[in-house]
Parts: C-alpha cells; sequence; structure tokens
C-alpha cells in the first residue's frame, strides 16, 4: 500500500505537470499575439520552475528532518491551493506597450507559480522519501514512471481532452485532480515523517544503482551529468525543429520527437537491461553519420517519407546513447536529489541555448549539426578509457562537423539573405531558368514559400503564387467598389498583393516579424512600386486591430494560415467580431486557406454562418497563371457581394465537416480539421 501512495503522487505529479504547460500557453496565446515567442517565453518559465523546483528538493532532503520536511511541503501545498483554479485573469491582457516577455512570466508566475513549482518538486523528493522508508526499493524505476506519466499526458492531450473540452473546463478539471494530488502527496509527507529510517549510507545502494552507486559522485560527474542531460534536450528541440520547419510543417508533428525523448528515458531508467552500450553505439554512430549527411543534402529534405522517420529514428538512438550512459552514471539513493538537480540544470541549458539562443546567434538552422557534433564530442569523454572507441567518436564528430560546413556553405552560396528570429527562419532565394522571363525572387520561411517576385522588369509588378488574378484574393479585389479602395493584409510575405494597388488606394499590411518588413522593403519591389499609399503596421494582426479604429475596408485578406503553426486566434469567433467591426458593409473579407494537412474552409463556413454572414470557396489550380493551386474563402455581410458573376462563376459550395464546432478563443483544435 505504501508503495502505491508514493507511486501515485509521482505519477499524478509528472501527468498533470505536461498537461498544465499546453493548457495555460493555449489558455494566454491570443492575449500577446499567438507568436513563436510566447511559447518560447512559456518554455523559459516551465524550465526554470523545474530547475527551481528540484533545487529546492535537493536542499530540502538534505538540511531537514523528516518531521520538518513534511511541515514545510504540507503548508507550501495548502497555500498553493490558493491558486485554483489555474485561470489567468483578463487583467493580464497586454495594455500598451509594455514588454510581453516580462508580463508572461509575471502572468505565469502569478497564475501557476506555486502549483507548477510543486509539482516539478514532487519527482525527486518522494523518491528520497522512498529510500528512506522502504529498504528495498528500486528507486530509480520512480524516475522511469514519472516520464511514463508524462508521456501518457503528451498523447492524451491533443487527441483526448483538447478536443473534447474548453480551456476553461481543461482548467477546472486540471485544478479538481491537483487537489487530488495534494491530498495524495500530504499523505506520502505524513508517512514520512512517521517512518523515516537514517539517510542511506552509500553502501546501501539498491540494486539498481549505477556503476559507481558507493562514490561520492566528483566535480566531473556532476559535469557530465549536465553535459548528458543538456544534449538530450538539445537534439529534441533541434530535431523538431528541423523536421517541422525545414522538412514538413505537419500537424502534430512535433509529438513524435518528444515522445522518442521520453520514451528512452522510460527504458534506461526502467531497468538495466534496455541500454547496452555495445549494442548501441554502433547505430548510433551511423545515425549521426546518415542525419549529418542529410542536413546538407536538399534531396532529403525534400523527401518527407524519408527524411521524417531518418530523423526521428535517428534521435532514438541519440537519447538512447545519452539517457543510457546518464543512466549508468547514476550515483546512491544518498546523492539522488543532486542528481535530479543536474539533469534538470542540463536540459534547461539545452533548452534554452536551442529555444532562445539560436534564434539569435545563428542565421539559420545549424543548431541540430552542431548538437551532433558535440555529442560526438561528448562520446570522446564517455568513452576515454576505449581508446579505440574514443578514436571512432573523434573520427564521427569531424565527419558531422565536415557535414556541417558544407550545409553552411550551400546555404549561403544559393541565398541572397538569410535571417532568423524567434518566428523562424528567413531566406530568399534567386531561381533561373532557361527562359529569362521565367526567372524569379523567392522567399522561404522554412520550408514554406511565402512569395516570389519575377524579376525581368516589364513583369515584376505580376501578382504571383497564391495571389493570382484567378485567386480567390485577386477577384475580390478585383470586384470591389472603386475608386480608392481600403485594403487590409494580414499577413505582408513579399508584399506581392501591394501590386493590386490604384492610385487613390490604401493598402494596410499588419506583419509580426520585422525582419519579414524589412526583407519585402529590400529584397522585393513590390511594395515600393505599388501605385497605391502602402501602409506597414508592426505586430500582431489581432491585436492591432483590437486598438485601432474602425478602418472601413473594402477587403481584408486574411493570410496567416500554412503549416501546423497557425495563429488560431486569427481564426475564432472573437477574431472575427474583430475583423466586422473594420469592414466597410459591402465588404469582404479573405481567408487564405490553402493547406497541405488541414481543412480549413469548414472553419470559416462555420464562423461565417455563426454571425450571419455569408461564404464561398474559390479554388484555382493556377494553369496558365502562377501555376500555384489556391483556396480562398470570402466572408460577406451582403448576399449580393458574393454573387456578383467574377466570384459566382469560379464559386463551389465547402463541404462541411460534421460535428465541427466553432471555433473559439475557449475551444478549438487542429485535430478536427486534419486532412
Amino acid at each position: 500500500m505504501t508503495r502505491v501512495l508514493f507511486a501515485g503522487t509521482i505519477f499524478s505529479s509528472a501527468f498533470l505537470l505536461f498537461l498544465i504547460q499546453p493548457l495555460i500557453s493555449k489558455q494566454i496565446l491570443p492575449w500577446f499575439g499567438g507568436s513563436a515567442a510566447v511559447w518560447a517565453t512559456c518554455m523559459v518559465f516551465f524550465q526554470v520552475m523545474l530547475f527551481l523546483g528540484y533545487a529546492y528538493s535537493d536542499w530540502v532532503a538534505r538540511h531537514l528532518a523528516p518531521r520538518r520536511q513534511m511541515l514545510l511541503h504540507v503548508t507550501l501545498l495548502a497555500i498553493s491551493l490558493a491558486s485554483l483554479p489555474i485561470v489567468a485573469a483578463s487583467s493580464w491582457k497586454p495594455a500598451g506597450a509594455e514588454d510581453p516577455m516580462l508580463r508572461i512570466l509575471l502572468l505565469l508566475f502569478a497564475t501557476i507559480g506555486l502549483p507548477y513549482f510543486l509539482l516539478s518538486t514532487t519527482g525527486p523528493l518522494v523518491q528520497t522519501w522512498v529510500t528512506r522508508t522502504l529498504a528495498d526499493a528500486r528507486v530509480y524505476r520512480y524516475f522511469s514512471l514519472s516520464n511514463l506519466a508524462s508521456l501518457i499526458a503528451l498523447v492524451c492531450y491533443p487527441f483526448l481532452i483538447e478536443p473534447h473540452a474548453s480551456i476553461l473546463l481543461q482548467a477546472r478539471a486540471w485544478s479538481v485532480v491537483y487537489g487530488l494530488f495534494a491530498l495524495l502527496c500530504a499523505g506520502s509527507a505524513f508517512y514520512f515523517a512517521r517512518h523515516a529510517g537514517p539517510v542511506p549510507s552509500p553502501s546501501m545502494a539498491p540494486d539498481d544503482s549505477g556503476e559507481s552507486a558507493t562514490a561520492a559522485p566528483r566535480a566531473s560527474s556532476y559535469l557530465l551529468w549536465i553535459s548528458l542531460s543538456a544534449m538530450g534536450s538539445w537534439l529534441l528541440v533541434a530535431v523538431t525543429n528541423h523536421i517541422t520547419q525545414n522538412i514538413a510543417a505537419i500537424p502534430f508533428l512535433w509529438l513524435l520527437p518528444l515522445t522518442i525523448y521520453l520514451f528512452t528515458f522510460i527504458l534506461c531508467f526502467e531497468s538495466d537491461r534496455w541500454y547496452s552500450r555495445p549494442v548501441f553505439l554502433l547505430p548510433t554512430a551511423a545515425a549521426m553519420g546518415v542525419c549529418a549527411y542529410g542536413l546538407q543534402d536538399i534531396n532529403i529534405s525534400v523527401n518527407i517519407k524519408l527524411a521524417v522517420p531518418m530523423y526521428v529514428i535517428g534521435l532514438f538512438f541519440f537519447c538512447m546513447f545519452l539517457h543510457g550512459e546518464l543512466s549508468r552514471m547514476r550515483p546512491a539513493p544518498r546523492y539522488l536529489t543532486r542528481f535530479y538537480l543536474m539533469v534538470s540544470l542540463g536540459g534547461a541549458l539545452g533548452g534554452i541555448a536551442v529555444g532562445l539562443v539560436a534564434p539569435v546567434v545563428l542565421p539559420a538552422y545549424y543548431e541540430l549539426g552542431i548538437g551532433l557534433v558535440v555529442v560526438g564530442l561528448l562520446g570522446v569523454v564517455v568513452l576515454r578509457n576505449r581508446r579505440l572507441l574514443a578514436a571512432v567518436a573523434v573520427c564521427i564528430a569531424v565527419l558531422c562537423g565536415y557535414f556541417l560546413v558544407l550545409q553552411m556553405s550551400g546555404d549561403f552560396k544559393d541565398a541572397r539573405r538569410i535571417e532568423r528570429s524567434f518566428y523562424g527562419s528567413l531566406r530568399t532565394v534567386d531561381k533561373t531558368y532557361f527562359d529569362a522571363s521565367r526567372n524569379v525572387r523567392e522567399l522561404y520561411h522554412g520550408a514554406i514559400r511565402h512569395g516570389e517576385q519575377y524579376l525581368t522588369p516589364e513583369m515584376r509588378a505580376e501578382p504571383t503564387t497564391y495571389y493570382g488574378r484567378d485567386s480567390g484574393i485577386g477577384i475580390a479585389i478585383g470586384q470591389t467598389r472603386a475608386p480608392q479602395k481600403k485594403v487590409g493584409l494580414i499577413g505582408l510575405g513579399a508584399g506581392t498583393l501591394a501590386a493590386y494597388g490604384e492610385a487613390g488606394d490604401v493598402y494596410r499590411f499588419y506583419e509580426i516579424n520585422p525582419q519579414v518588413i524589412d526583407i519585402a522593403e529590400s529584397e522585393f519591389s513590390f511594395l515600393r512600386d505599388s501605385k497605391a499609399k502602402v501602409d506597414t503596421v508592426l505586430g500582431d494582426a489581432r491585436l492591432a486591430l483590437e486598438k485601432e479604429p474602425p478602418q472601413n475596408f473594402d477587403v481584408l485578406a486574411v493570410d496567416a494560415f500554412s503549416g501546423d503553426s497557425i495563429p488560431v486566434h486569427l481564426i475564432t469567433r472573437e477574431a472575427m467580431d474583430v475583423y466586422l467591426r473594420h469592414m466597410h458593409p459591402q465588404g469582404v473579407i479573405a481567408f487564405h486557406v490553402t493547406n497541405k494537412f488541414l481543412r480549413l474552409a469548414p472553419v470559416v463556413q462555420r464562423l461565417a454562418a455563426d454571425r450571419g454572414l455569408e461564404s464561398v470557396l474559390i479554388e484555382d489550380e493556377g494553369v496558365g497563371t502562377t501555376e500555384h493551386s489556391t483556396d480562398w474563402v470570402l466572408v460577406a455581410r451582403d448576399k449580393s457581394v458574393l454573387q456578383k458573376a467574377a466570384i459566382q462563376d469560379v464559386a463551389s459550395s465547402i463541404k462541411p465537416i460534421p460535428g465541427l464546432k466553432v471555433w473559439t478563443d475557449d475551444f478549438n483544435n487542429l485535430f478536427d480539421v486534419l486532412k
């Protein structure tokens, strides 16, 4: 029964820990623009709080007597209940030009700070209680159990929880389960206070301890713990970035790497039978070479069926090596909390390095190649007592470094400009053909093309890619009342839509990434060549429109949906209300819903019907024009606007998705609209 109490406490804490991360992040996403920077800031908070929780566990376990540990922890648990339910107050919404990163951190600390902190402490702290109450416990299996709980939560949220519950309901349900966890944790603390034995000496280590279980860890051990953990976290984020940004923007693809990462932790710490150094070294070395080679071979990157499995399988072997070696070095239970503290520090450092530092210091996604080189060098350290194996590790590191150099030189050779920020990697490329009149300059955001322009003077004012004259947006602008149209555009890209501007028109672009504005102005000429007056507004479009007076747009193009990380807050009931406030009575809202993996047209149709609006789908194959097939949904208050011949001749009905609910800021999920 005691084992069940301890195991239930650890399992529930890890399960809640992984549920609260997407829950609270999704809740505040619309308030701060739905950008990648919001997710990155949340991740920093989670990693730092996890480290602080492990530091607390280490200090408490080493300095406080059992009764004092119980009193302190139960008191904090009781205080944390005052934070429930975990619903962020609307007063935290940004009101002006304050720093969003600082405001997000303060919001998270005030809303979930203490509950998240206490959940973070549970794994290592309760495991120390286990070592002092259950003499024969295989304590590191509890670490494996916590990772299993995290994995279950990870899979449950997008497939079982998110599709069936609003964010508010999720928050309330989570709060109820947290209350049950608090009771379990308090019960474990009381049991520990009454039955705790002496601090186990190194010689009392259970049989699942590592090779050096009876020795006090040295400084080199601490560094290796941090390094092995950091590189596991580094490669997790790096592989995720690579396959979702450079290979395929497929919804939920990020689940695969994270599942692999947690699964290797489960295997390596469940028992020693899963990781065998002789078995894993050769395939790990081979995977490193193959994955490093693939980074500089464009033929591999464009082959989704080859590249995605290759990097996911590669990550499995990388993490088995890193976590397996970490498990081999685990100390006696006496040093357990210090071990977990170093593991959490390494995980935080690896995540921060790739999530926050790399976008600032690296011009493109080079962190995976760098990570493979570092893992090779780390292998030299780990295998330093096996000279032949260490020499092979050196060769692997050099080989990965060589392919990294080829990747970087290839990128800069073909590209005119490469830039990167929290919003992703941008690249402009000139593509030439035998027929010079077809030469174009292209803008890429990761693997997604965001615009192109003909290079010949006589063709450079021609709308291209998704914005041809036969596309939905081309038709919407062409049939609009004239003269002096006012057009709003959410998403700038290369600025292609400015090509439609006529004298007296106003084209107002909303763009969240300042680098996109700079590239559109310097690398492309759509903006400066336009006959219309062109304005650019830096910032999230919805937040900007909420603050602006009514703009009286004749056309509003919502062009921000590509890949798996679409800004959902731009396609909800609340967003539609914002758009309608800025529309002329005869105006048209055009949603660009071209997407390989998501059926977004029915989402827009439901939003329109919910507000009593009319909607039609314009599908354009681009034959003989831009050679780009596009899907646009046009929405209007006045049915007669969409019944004009220019629209009716090409319009088609939207096939609804049975049971699809209206998306709101409180309820939406991509799983319902997967193709």
